[in-house]
């Protein structure tokens, strides 16, 4: 039993070798996620459960900074409310579950277990606005979602999944419009600045947007097979659903308008991407800002006088900064610890040994470059503070890097082809606008418009579409996604 204690955490298939696999292994063996026994549907384990809660806090802290508060709305949605909306229930309608007996009874009318909310909550709203003194109406909610996918995996793409989503309703086109770009900011805050994933900011194709939205905001980041991972939507949903469920109110000038509404959120497919983006084939590399574990303390040679002790005042003099951890379990050799840790990703290990005693310094070792650093003990808390943000810049910066050397310029579809088919990069090209035309790339190279980046983003490549040749009208970003 103790020699199998000893065993190192075992191996992780090569990102390289199979992408997919290497996912599969990582999410298990770091104790992310396992399989439930429902078809299609995750457990996430506490490991993975506490780094949604870092991204939770995180977003939830920037919503209520600009004036949204938490509600909670049903799970059980009324058939005839999706089918007031044709558009909205028709690109939901493969994906819906049903609920059709209560007990022993079958029910008078179906009910649907939630995709998503708007027919639910804007059937509230309805009823809660009345005048423009009630507006804005800025609302979320945490919760989880339903969707019958065909094919599963753990946190990108599942049965139910965790998520937030606003819906929010303003007097104005302009007023809805403002609220729209500023989740869209938030979000890339959450992203970037939080998770260190960098991303593509833009607006979908008419073909991509939400289901009854009058346009769909979007954050594209690739992965580190290249593939495209949409991170974030908001959407500004016009009047369409205020007129269909009667969101009407009194105006200013005392007559009777229609509202503006948005709706917009992030899921826990974010944590698929955070694995996808940072992890290597040792496991997890965490972000510090989202880190359930930003520090372990490892003590070397626990059987040596003074060592544990030592490694105690350490832990207590920085417990209160960080999310730290003390290793001290003396069944396990440090190396079993080393590799368990890194298969986690916590961003710093901390080493004390009996000559780091003697020497007055610890061992720093970064999870994101394996970086070994002799560290005076004093001001312990500030050094790990600066180490902690120097680990979280530059993750950000290689991913960054890593997306930009993977991102290219095409001007005609010959190249295009030839770039898809040597492995999967973000492609800049020229499009006319013609949906026609984006479907046919679609079906022949399965790439698909991720977005069209915004007017101070644009960049006139060529003047002409990329596939047809016709006037091109964008600029807009190219690639396979998960």
């Amino acid at each position: 039993m103790a020699k199998e204690k000893e065993k190192f955490v075992r191996e992780i298939t090569s990102r390289d070798d199979d992408f997919a696999q290497w996912y599969t292994d990582v999410v298990l063996k770091a104790e992310m996620a396992d399989y439930a026994p429902v078809r299609g549907c995750m457990v996430i384990r506490p490991y993975g459960f506490a780094v949604w809660e870092r991204i939770k806090e995180e977003a939830d802290r920037r919503f209520k900074a600009t004036g949204h508060t938490n509600a909670y709305f049903p799970m059980l949605i009324p058939e005839h409310l999706l089918q007031k909306e044709v558009e909205h229930f028709d690109g939901f309608a493969p994906e819906v579950l049903w609920v059709t007996h209560g007990g022993d009874e079958e029910l008078a009318e179906r009910l649907i277990v939630r995709p998503t909310s708007e027919t639910i909550i804007n059937t509230m709203y309805s009823k809660w606005v009345q005048t423009y003194r009630d507006l804005p109406l800025l609302i979320n909610q945490w919760c989880s979602v339903f969707r019958w996918e065909k094919t599963t995996r753990p946190f990108l793409r599942t049965v139910e999944f965790l998520w937030q989503e606003g819906h929010t309703v303003h007097e104005t086109y302009e007023d809805a419009q403002e609220e729209t770009l500023r989740i869209h900011e938030i979000y890339r805050q959450v992203i970037e600045d939080e998770m260190a994933v960098p991303v593509i900011l833009g607006k979908k194709s008419d073909s991509e947007r939400f289901a009854g939205a009058d346009a769909t905001y979007t954050l594209e980041a690739m992965m580190h097979d290249g593939k495209a991972l949409q991170s974030g939507t908001s959407h500004n949903l016009g009047q369409n659903f205020a007129k269909m469920f009667d969101i009407q109110f009194q105006d200013r000038e005392g007559k009777l308008a229609t509202a503006w509404t948005t709706s917009w959120g992030i899921s826990t497919r974010l944590i698929g991407g955070l694995i996808m983006v940072h992890g290597d084939d040792r496991g997890m590399v965490m972000p510090p800002h989202v880190a359930p574990t930003q520090v372990i303390i490892v003590p070397i040679a626990l059987h040596k006088e003074g060592v544990k002790e030592k490694a105690q005042e350490l832990y207590d003099s920085i417990k209160d900064r960080f999310t730290v951890k003390l290793d001290d379990r003396e069944e396990y050799s440090p190396g079993w610890k080393f590799n368990q840790w890194e298969l986690k990703g916590v961003p710093l290990r901390i080493e004390i040994g009996p000559k780091d005693i003697e020497n007055n310094q610890v061992v720093f070792v970064r999870r994101d470059t394996n970086e070994k650093i002799f560290v005076p003990m004093e001001n312990l808390a500030d050094q790990v503070d600066d180490m902690l943000e120097t680990i979280q810049k530059d993750m950000f910066v290689a991913a960054k890097k890593r997306m930009e050397e993977n991102t290219f310029t095409v001007k005609n579809y010959d190249e295009f082809k030839e770039r898809m088919a040597a492995g999967n990069p973000f492609l800049k090209g020229m499009w006319c606008g013609d949906e026609e035309c984006e479907a046919e790339i679609k079906d022949e190279t399965t790439a698909t418009i991720r977005c069209i980046p915004f007017d101070d983003q644009q960049e006139e490549i060529d003047t002409v579409c990329v596939h047809c040749g016709k006037p091109a009208k964008h600029m807009v970003y190219y690639a396979k996604a998960y």
